[in-house]
């Protein structure tokens, strides 16, 4: 009982976030997984379908085009917002002047709202006093419809993404590097290692951990991608940019067919679940 009121404080501060965890975080996953096997207006009673919802998902002519946006989108995001951040951590690792100020810069983007930085982004890609093609017609180039283009707009997309959220993984990155002991980096250059044999050798071995975290959660960032293409693109041009988020939010509030957006969540969740739990036995695996 002693023990009881000593931590009686500790105790209300677990049981607030136990409780915002479950309104905001577990019952929405619960109630997706009951709507998923539901047909339900949210006014009517609803009526249990089984699998229905999953096939009438998959029939749908978007289905396809969503999975391939978002793994391609996946991918070219773990391209830039993976390994951009890590180099420019190691950027700022070797500085001796200014190191805090350019923290700020680079951390600056995740402070801005979301929205903010997109519609920011969207006056970036104006067609005609848009930033992007005034630099290009500044160097002779001809403009680019940046999202009006089925072969640009994914690419379009990556670049927001990877500017809002390039913030965090880089402090993440710079903190793992600051841990490595600067005896190992010693060592290397008295056995005549270069810059990339002691980031190869060193610097790589040392953060793997990390690399494999920030890898995972990137992963799982990436293939919920909704903000992005809903304020930008629309899904648009020609579904181009339609991903699994965004057909989930087009079935539920423009369609009203929550049971298919409850499926179409099921099935993203299952994906993360499995990649996550590899993840997961790989790292462990190299604790070990």
């Amino acid at each position: 009982m002693q023990i009881l009121r000593r931590n009686l404080t500790a105790y209300g501060f677990l049981c607030a976030a136990l409780a915002c965890f479950t309104v905001f975080a577990w019952y929405p996953m619960v109630r997706e997984f009951i709507l998923s096997f539901q047909k339900t207006d949210l006014i009517n009673e609803p009526i249990w379908v089984g699998l229905d919802n999953f096939v009438t998902a998959f029939q749908d002519p978007a289905f396809g085009e969503a999975w391939l946006n978002t793994l391609e989108f996946t991918f070219l995001a773990l391209l830039c917002g993976y390994a951009v951040p890590f180099v420019v951590a190691l950027v700022l690792n070797e500085l001796r002047h200014a190191r805090a100020y350019l923290r700020f810069v680079v951390y600056l983007p995740v402070m801005l709202p979301p929205i903010v930085a997109v519609l920011l982004f969207r006056w970036f890609y104006d067609p005609g006093p848009g930033l992007f093609n005034q630099v290009l017609d500044a160097f002779g180039l001809p403009p680019l419809a940046w999202l009006d283009s089925s072969s640009t707009a994914l690419i379009s997309l990556v670049i927001v993404s990877t500017w809002m959220n390039m913030g965090s993984a880089t402090l993440i990155y710079l903190a793992a590097l600051q841990n490595i002991p600067p005896e190992l980096y010693e060592a290397a250059e008295l056995d005549g290692a270069g810059i990339w044999k002691r980031i190869r050798h060193v610097t790589i071995p040392q953060t793997r951990l990390i690399l494999l975290l920030m890898l995972m959660l990137q992963i799982v960032a990436t293939m919920q991608v909704f903000i992005e293409p809903y304020m930008l693109t629309g899904g648009g041009p020609e579904n181009a940019t339609v991903t699994v988020a965004y057909l989930m939010f087009q079935n539920a509030f423009t369609l009203q067919d929550y049971g298919s957006a409850g499926a179409l969540g099921m099935m993203l969740m299952i994906v993360l679940l499995v990649f996550a739990a590899f993840q997961l036995r790989l790292t462990r695996e190299d604790k070990a």
